[in-house]
């Protein structure tokens, strides 16, 4: 029997109440495979305790497991930049996930915001390491009237073709084959402008995929007012990274949301994550919404080569949204706990 081991990190706030949740899901929905976990303690509070959210040697760990199932990072008492550069992006820039998969859709049950919210049916990827996230820059004259703060966007040949290649191939999987570019080329005259170009250079290579090119305001405007035009959609770090909350939000909620981190050519293994974050306002409550994970859990599965099971997974997850059965976030009164019963039970 295949088996799998997988590098469960729960991290931050209710990433301690979700990851549990879907490593039970993942294992009432395993059959002719096997799923072994292995916990890491990285969290603010080791960081708190050592000084580092990653021990060292720690990336050297993640490489012999074949996926990562992360919960979120981030603390109240610990500077955003200061767990978002300590854990996450050294992953996934230190296992080359340079390509962040987030689809959105209205589940089964849910209400859209928007009037016309069951057009959604949107992939949004992002670059995912590089770009505006790419760590260049730096501050000198600290605390002084002179202060200057410097961020470099780094765009790369290389990484930018790799994106949209990898978008190319999605779009061309999906029904539609029809593929936006969202970038803001009138503005950002350099980076934004290779984005561009290289988009339609490799467009050449997929003549069967329809292709667009739409500013990232306007990508915004259509997200609400025509969300039918959309279908796969290509980014940066930094924008893919806004559109796709957005994209949640239109959705119904971001405790709905997942995030494949992936490593496509399968050199490191990939990192799956919910997209919600560490939510401290409702940590311990439990109150979480576990829908985010068992639909990465889905993700990673698809990643696998174990379809069918993420297939299960998901008419499980709709048999339960169907039913209305809802954390607060999409507006019901059921815990964390009673979401995950019930998607068990639909397993």
């Amino acid at each position: 029997m295949k088996t799998y081991r997988i590098a469960a990190i729960p991290g931050d706030g209710i990433g301690n109440e979700v990851i549990p949740a879907g490593i039970e899901v993942l294992g009432k929905a395993a059959e002719g495979f096997r799923l072994e976990f292995e916990p890491f303690d990285w969290s603010s509070q080791r960081y708190q305790q050592t000084g580092r959210y990653i021990p060292e040697g720690g990336l050297e760990r993640l490489k012999k497991f074949d996926a990562i199932f992360f919960g979120a990072v981030g603390a109240p008492d610990v500077p955003d930049h200061v767990s978002l550069w300590g854990l996450r992006l050294p992953i996934c820039q230190g296992l080359d996930q340079y390509a962040n998969v987030r689809p959105a859709r209205v589940l089964a049950g849910v209400t859209s915001p928007l009037s016309g919210g069951k057009a959604i049916d949107w992939v949004i990827v992002r670059e995912n390491t590089e770009g505006e996230y790419s760590g260049a820059g730096g501050r000198v004259h600290t605390g002084l009237d002179n202060e200057v703060a410097v961020e470099v966007s780094t765009f790369t040949r290389s990484g930018v073709e790799r994106i949209h290649r990898f978008a190319f191939e999605l779009a061309r999987r999906r029904p539609r084959k029809h593929l936006t570019l969202v970038t803001k080329s009138n503005a950002q005259r350099h980076g934004m402008v290779l984005w561009d170009e290289l988009f339609y250079a490799v467009a050449k290579d997929f003549p069967d995929v329809k292709t667009e090119r739409i500013l990232v305001d306007a990508m915004t405007t259509r997200m609400v007012l025509n969300p039918a035009a959309i279908d796969t959609v290509v980014a940066s770090n930094l924008h893919a990274d806004i559109l796709s909350d957005l994209a949640a939000a239109l959705s119904g909620s971001l405790g709905i949301a997942p995030t494949a981190n992936l490593n496509p050519e399968r050199r490191f293994p990939s990192m799956f994550e919910p997209i919600h974050g560490s939510a401290f306002d409702i940590t311990g409550k439990g109150v979480a919404n576990p829908i985010a994970t068992f639909w990465t859990a889905a993700l990673m599965l698809e990643h696998l080569g174990e379809g069918a099971a993420a297939a299960r997974i998901m008419r499980a997850v709709e048999a339960t949204t169907a039913k209305r059965i809802f954390t607060p976030d999409l507006g019901g009164n059921a815990r964390t706990r009673d979401v995950t019963a019930a998607v068990i039970a639909a397993l």
